[in-house]
C-alpha cells in the first residue's frame, strides 16, 4: 500500500452498510490495492453528493485519506454506473453473484491484482450490454478461478494424470478437476460431466472472450455447467452463496 496520506484509486463498490449516524462503510475492490474498506462520511445525509456514486456495481474514482483505523473517502467520481444492470432483475442477480464471488475469495489489503480488477469491470460491462448473459457469467467464473488459485484440471485426470479422452467423465470438487471413468469407479462424491460440457469448460479456460462468446450450448448443457460450477464454488467456500437464492427466485 502506498505511504502517501491521500491518494487516488480506481474501484468498484462491492457493498456498503450503515456506519454511525450518517456514514457508510464501503467494501471496495480497487485496481491499486485490492480489496479495502473505507468510510464515506455523511453519505446517508439527504444533502450528500457522495451517496449516488457509491451504489454496488458502480465503477468509481476515489480520493482516499488515511484515518486512524480506516480509509476515508474525500472525493468520488463515477466512471460507469452500469445503469442497464440495475434496470434488469436477472442482470442485477448475476452482477451480485459476480461481486459476491470476488468478495468471498479475496481478503482486505491483500494487494492489487490488475487482472482481477479488469475481469470484474469487463464482466459488469458485458452483463449490462449483452442480452444473453450465460457466457459472460461462465467465463467470469473460469477466469476468476484462475486468478484466485483454484484453476480446475480439465485436460488430465485429477486422480491418475492420464489424458482425458472424448467420452463422458466425472468431476470431483475435492480433487479440483475431471476424474476419468477408470478412476471414477472407486472414488466417492463424484459428479457426472458430459463431454460436451467439458468442451465448453475447456474453451472458456483457454480462450479470450471474443472466441468464448461464440459458444452456443444447448439449454441442457447450460444447466449442467451452471450446477457444476456453483457446486464447485460452494465446496471451495464451504458455504452456499447468498445470491443464488435471489437468482433462482427471479428465474421462477
Amino acid at each position: 500500500m502506498t505511504d502517501f496520506r491521500s491518494f487516488r484509486v480506481s474501484a468498484v463498490v462491492l457493498r456498503h452498510k450503515d456506519w454511525g449516524e450518517a456514514d457508510q462503510l464501503l467494501t471496495l475492490y480497487t485496481r491499486e490495492l485490492g480489496k479495502v474498506r473505507a468510510v464515506a462520511k455523511g453519505a446517508r445525509k439527504v444533502t450528500s453528493r457522495k451517496a449516488g456514486h457509491l451504489q454496488p456495481f458502480t465503477h468509481v474514482t476515489l480520493q482516499l485519506a488515511r484515518g486512524r483505523d480506516l480509509l476515508i473517502v474525500t472525493q468520488v467520481e463515477t466512471v460507469n454506473a452500469f445503469l442497464g444492470i440495475g434496470a434488469d432483475l436477472m442482470k442485477t442477480g448475476y452482477a451480485s453473484y459476480a461481486i459476491e464471488l470476488l468478495d468471498r475469495f479475496t481478503y482486505d489489503d491483500d494487494g492489487g491484482h490488475l487482472s482481477t480488477f479488469k475481469l470484474l469491470i469487463e464482466t459488469l460491462d458485458r452483463l449490462e450490454k449483452e442480452s444473453d448473459t450465460w457466457v459472460a457469467v461462465r467465463y467470469y467464473e473460469m477466469r476468476l478461478l484462475d486468478y484466485v488459485g483454484f484453476r480446475p484440471q480439465l485436460f488430465e485426470c485429477a486422480n491418475c494424470g492420464r489424458e482425458i479422452v472424448a467420452e463422458d467423465q466425472f468431476f470431483s470438487f475435492s480433487a479440483g478437476g475431471v476424474i476419468c471413468p477408470r478412476c471414477g469407479v472407486g472414488l466417492p462424491n463424484l459428479n457426472k460431466i458430459s463431454i460436451e460440457t467439458l468442451k465448453y469448460f475447456r474453451h472458456f479456460q483457454r480462450s479470450n472472450y471474443r472466441d468464448a462468446s461464440r459458444a452456443n450450448p444447448s439449454s441442457e448443457i447450460q444447466k449442467e455447467a451452471e450446477i457444476l460450477m456453483q457446486g464447485y464454488f460452494t465446496y471451495l467456500l464451504e458455504r452456499q452463496l447468498n445470491t443464488l437464492g435471489f437468482i433462482k427466485r427471479v428465474k421462477s
